[in-house]
């Protein structure tokens, strides 16, 4: 699965109250419209800036905080492609996978806000188009590839009438 898009920076600790502030999940009824909102507490016009495919680029410890669905699901709903982080927080990583949005571990230190991104999730590799640099990822296991083609582990299920893993 090969993903291409444009480099959104951010720091270490974005905890999941930065993805989506608990606020919208009363205020919106569905996902797609909290997803107008997605990082805005550290970037107020986030929403304004992404274009379909881009990606999140974080430091250590993305997704820590909370254990709420949303947080990938308005990420996802927000047409980014992916999020590529030195580390991510466990219950984060799994939601993701588990709602259908890739997530990569990677060195993102070389990777600046603007940089043109291609992302290959089988084999682990990030290409910064915008400074001919390739960085090597931990590529994800086959069985979450699977999940991520299916749209999530939902969509997985009912694909397959169970788990086909």
């Amino acid at each position: 699965m090969k993903l291409r898009g444009r480099a959104h920076r951010f720091g270490d600790d974005i905890n999941t109250d930065y993805i989506i502030a608990g606020k919208y999940k009363s205020k919106y009824a569905t996902v797609k419209e909290q997803a107008r909102h997605v990082m805005e507490d550290l970037d107020p016009n986030f929403y304004e800036k992404i274009s379909p495919g881009d990606f999140i680029v974080a430091g250590s410890n993305f997704g820590c905080g909370s254990s709420r669905e949303t947080a990938p699901l308005v990420i996802r709903y927000a047409n980014l492609s992916a999020v590529l982080a030195k580390s991510f927080a466990r219950i984060f990583f799994r939601n993701a996978i588990n709602t259908g949005l890739p997530v990569l571990r990677c060195n993102t230190d070389l990777i600046d806000n603007g940089d043109q991104l291609e992302v290959d999730l089988s084999a682990g590799v990030v290409r910064d188009l915008t400074k001919g640099l390739e960085i090597n990822a931990a590529p994800l296991p086959g069985v979450m590839i699977t999940i991520l083609n299916d749209g999530g582990l939902v969509e997985h299920y009912k694909k397959h009438k169970g788990f086909a893993l």
